[in-house]
C-alpha cells in the first residue's frame, strides 16, 4: 500500500464533477465578500475537529460503503479531496518597510479585503484489494502543517503597496479502508472507506455555535472521495442488479452519497459526494466556466454579473481569484456562447410520422365544462406587435393596468375569465382547473415579447393569501375565454 502524489489519470472525467462538488457554494453572486450570503460559507461535507463536533453536533467523519467485483489481483486507487480554509488578511505598506493591517486596500482594478480562501488538498492512496480483507483493513493517517505565507501586492507601476498574509492551521486526519467478502454465487466485496478528522484542537472556553469560524481552518471542507479499480467494477448503489439489491440496501453510507462516475457505460470509478447525485453525473457542455453558485444557473448569473457596476466588479475581483475569473468570464462571453445557455434539449426521439395525441378518455364529460382544447405543437405564445421593451412603444409595461384583447373582448386586472388550458403546454395541475372561473390580477410581458395572464381561481379559499404574496397562476391569452367584467 502506498500514498501517491500524482493525480490518477482514470479520474480525469469524474474529477470535473468532483471539482464542482469541491467548490459548491464557494463564493456566491454578487461574488463580493461584503454580500450577506458570502458571510456564511462552507456548508457541504465539512468534517470538523472532534472536540467541536461533540460540542456542536457537527460531523467528524464520513463513511462510504459500496459493493465491488474486483478481478484477479486488482488494485484500488483512492483520492480524498477537500478544501483547507485559510485566513487571508490585508496589510498596507507603511514607512520604514513596516506593514499595518487594514480593512480594505484599493488598487486600480480591485479592492482587496480580508477573506477565507479555500486551498485544495488531496490525499492519494493505492492499495491491493487483497490487503483490505483483514479484520482491521488498512489505515492511512495524514497531516497538513500550519504555516504563514506572505504575498506582496504591487500597484500598476510595480511598487509594493501592501501584502496579503495567509494563515493556515494544522489539519490531522485518518483514512480507514476495509473490505468484506459477501456470501453468494458471485464474488462481491463490500468496501468501507471512512474519512475522519482527528485534530486534537480544542475550542476556547465560552465558544458557541456562532463562533464556528474558529473550527473551520482545522476542518476538512467539502470532503469527498474518488475510488477506482484497475481490474473489475463497482455496482450502482442507486440502480443495482436485482440479485444485489438486498446487499446494497445493507450498505451504510453516512454523510455521503456514492455514485458511478466517469464516462457513461463504465463502472470502474465511483464518486462519493456529500451532495446527492445520479450515476455518471456530468457538467453541462453549454457551461462556459465555473460560477460556484449552487445550481449553476449560468445564463442568469452571467447576465447579472455582467450588469454589476464597475465598483462592484472591483470588489469582486479583490475578494477571491475565483470570483475575479467569474467577472472576467461574464465580461468576455461572446453572444453565441451566451445564446447556448438559454436552453438545451438533452434527448430527442425520432419522429417517423405525424404525432398522434393520446385520446383524453380520462377526462369526464361534465355539464357546463368546455371541451379540453389541443393547441398547435408549435410555439403560439401571444405576442403584441410592439413588445413592451421596444423604444417604438409609446408607453411601458404596467401589469396592474395593462389590458389585452382576447376574442374581441378587453381583458385586464379585474376581468373574469373561463380557464381552458391547452393540451400541449399545460401540466397535470392545470387539468384540475379546466372549466373553472378565475379573476385576472395582472397582465405580464416577458423579455421575449410574450404575454401572460396572472389569475386567481374564484372560490379558492387561499386567493387572498396568493394575492397578498403575489403567488398567482399563469395562463396564456388563448387559454382563457372572457366573461363579463367584475
Amino acid at each position: 500500500m502506498t500514498l501517491t502524489t500524482a493525480p490518477d489519470s482514470r479520474f480525469a472525467v469524474a474529477r470535473q464533477v468532483a471539482d464542482a462538488v469541491l467548490l459548491e457554494g464557494y463564493v456566491l453572486y454578487p461574488y463580493r465578500a461584503s454580500a450577506a450570503k458570502n458571510r456564511l460559507r462552507w456548508q457541504f461535507g465539512v468534517l470538523v475537529p472532534p472536540a467541536w463536533g461533540r460540542a456542536h453536533e457537527e460531523h467528524v467523519f464520513q463513511q462510504t460503503e459500496i459493493l465491488m467485483e474486483p478481478r484477479g489481483a486488482a488494485t484500488l486507487a483512492l483520492e480524498l479531496r477537500f478544501l483547507h480554509a485559510q485566513r487571508r488578511t490585508v496589510q498596507r505598506a507603511a514607512d520604514g518597510g513596516d506593514f499595518a493591517e487594514v480593512a480594505e486596500l484599493h488598487l486600480a482594478d480591485r479592492v482587496l479585503v480580508p477573506w477565507d480562501e479555500g486551498a485544495e488538498e488531496r490525499v492519494g492512496v493505492s492499495v491491493p484489494v487483497a490487503e483490505l480483507l483483514g479484520d482491521d483493513g488498512v489505515t492511512f493517517p495524514f497531516r497538513r502543517p500550519a504555516r504563514v505565507d506572505h504575498e506582496p501586492v504591487l500597484d500598476a507601476g510595480g511598487r509594493t503597496v501592501g501584502r496579503l498574509v495567509r494563515r493556515t492551521e494544522e489539519i490531522e486526519g485518518v483514512l480507514r479502508l476495509r473490505a468484506t467478502e459477501l456470501p453468494g454465487a458471485y464474488r462481491v466485496l463490500r468496501l468501507r472507506a471512512v474519512v475522519e478528522n482527528t485534530s486534537p484542537w480544542t475550542p476556547p472556553s465560552g465558544t458557541g455555535p456562532a463562533d464556528r469560524e474558529a473550527a473551520l481552518p482545522r476542518s476538512l471542507v467539502a470532503a469527498h472521495l474518488l475510488l477506482g479499480l484497475d481490474s473489475g467494477s463497482f455496482l450502482s448503489m442507486t440502480d443495482p442488479p436485482e440479485w444485489a439489491r438486498q446487499a446494497v440496501a445493507a450498505c451504510e453510507n453516512r454523510h455521503t452519497w456514492p455514485v458511478l462516475a466517469g464516462e457513461p457505460g463504465r463502472a470502474d470509478v465511483v464518486l462519493s459526494s456529500p451532495i446527492i447525485l445520479e450515476d455518471h453525473p456530468a457538467i453541462a457542455p453549454e457551461s462556459a466556466g465555473a460560477m460556484y453558485d449552487a445550481t449553476e444557473i449560468d445564463e442568469i448569473l452571467a447576465l447579472r454579473t455582467a450588469a454589476l457596476t464597475e465598483q462592484e466588479k472591483r470588489e469582486a475581483r479583490g475578494t477571491d481569484p475565483r470570483a475575479a475569473a467569474v467577472i472576467d468570464l461574464a465580461d468576455s462571453m461572446p453572444p453565441e456562447v451566451l445564446e447556448r445557455l438559454h436552453g438545451a434539449v438533452r434527448a430527442l426521439r425520432e419522429v417517423t410520422g405525424p404525432e398522434q395525441s393520446p385520446p383524453l378518455t380520462e377526462l369526464p364529460d361534465l355539464p357546463g365544462v368546455p371541451e379540453f382544447r389541443e393547441l398547435p405543437s408549435e410555439d403560439v405564445v401571444f405576442r403584441p406587435d410592439t413588445p413592451w421593451w421596444d423604444p417604438a412603444r409609446a408607453d411601458t409595461a404596467d401589469p396592474a393596468h395593462d389590458r389585452i384583447t382576447v376574442d374581441g373582448a378587453s381583458v385586464g386586472p379585474g376581468s373574469r375569465v373561463l380557464l381552458r388550458p391547452g393540451l400541449r403546454r399545460t401540466d397535470a395541475q392545470d387539468l384540475f382547473l379546466l372549466g373553472r372561473t378565475a379573476l385576472v390580477e395582472a397582465v405580464l410581458h416577458d423579455v421575449d415579447g410574450g404575454v401572460h395572464l396572472a389569475v386567481t381561481v374564484e372560490d379558492d379559499p387561499g386567493a387572498d393569501i396568493r394575492r397578498e404574496q403575489g403567488r398567482f397562476l399563469y395562463f396564456q391569452p388563448d387559454e382563457v375565454t372572457p366573461l363579463e367584467d367584475a
